[in-house]
């Protein structure tokens, strides 16, 4: 087969969560110009509609659907009527996430729910509801976004990579028990990249994101690019022996 056909996600289905703005919106974007037919899931009706405008700018159509991604309920309801629209979801992309980056002793109950629920709950539920839809279809490609951070401790990350490391251990979990039903899961997992949330935090602590550079030979961050290329390429067909990896995209901050 071709590497263009490998590459071709003409008549499939891509559920993005946190997919209105950021990394998310970068990899839709991405998923659409391989053909796939975009459903993007985010809390802001408002950012879902410029999201779409975006994409319907570079002739990539999409759908939005507001919805708490932490809400098991709302989940549901988002499926289902994805479900409605299309009749299959084939590619998921759990992008939702955005932790409490402090120092561990300054977390309180509150800061350590909210990184937990943001970073790992969302991916666990959106996989259980998923799930049960790839495997009446025999089909599937599950991609996740961790952290690099889990791999290299970085400072002030120990609850942030709590979750994200439960991330990880899903992907390769899920990943053994379906594997024969050519469901794949697989975890991205960047180092520092220049999102939204990445431009807030140098403005807030600059001296924290100096620490997170200082670690990487590139000597910069990532490109939200740099990160879409490697998901698209995970929920594409010339991936399919590709499964239970957590591939680092990090600039050489982490090797083997």
């Amino acid at each position: 087969m071709s590497l263009r056909k490998l590459q071709d996600l003409s008549g499939k289905i891509a559920l993005v969560t946190g997919g209105s703005r950021g990394l998310g919106l970068q990899i839709a974007e991405a998923l659409g110009e391989m053909g796939a037919r975009l459903e993007l899931a985010a809390r802001k009706t408002d950012e879902l509609e410029q999201a779409r405008a975006h994409l319907d700018s570079r002739g990539v159509q999409a759908h939005g659907s507001a919805c708490d991604i932490t809400d098991a309920a709302a989940v549901s309801a988002m499926v289902d009527a994805v479900l409605a629209r299309h009749g299959r979801i084939d590619i998921l992309v759990n992008n939702a996430g955005g932790g409490v980056i402090k120092p561990f002793l300054e977390h309180t109950p509150e800061t350590l729910h909210t990184t937990i629920n943001r970073n790992l709950w969302t991916v666990l539920w959106a996989c259980r509801v998923v799930l049960p839809v790839m495997l009446r279809q025999g089909y599937g490609r599950v991609v996740s976004i961790g952290a690099d951070s889990v791999r290299n401790g970085l400072w002030d990350h120990a609850a942030y990579n709590a979750a994200k490391g439960g991330v990880h251990g899903l992907t390769t979990g899920l990943a053994r028990e379906f594997a024969a039903q050519d469901i794949t899961f697989n975890t991205v997992a960047p180092c520092a990249v220049r999102t939204e949330q990445v431009d807030e935090l140098i403005r807030a602590y600059p001296q924290m994101f100096d620490k997170f550079v200082s670690v990487i030979p590139k000597g910069r961050p990532g490109e939200m690019s740099e990160v879409a290329a490697v998901v698209s390429f995970l929920a594409s067909p010339a991936a399919s022996f590709v499964t239970g990896q957590v591939i680092s995209v990090n600039g050489g901050s982490t090797m083997l």
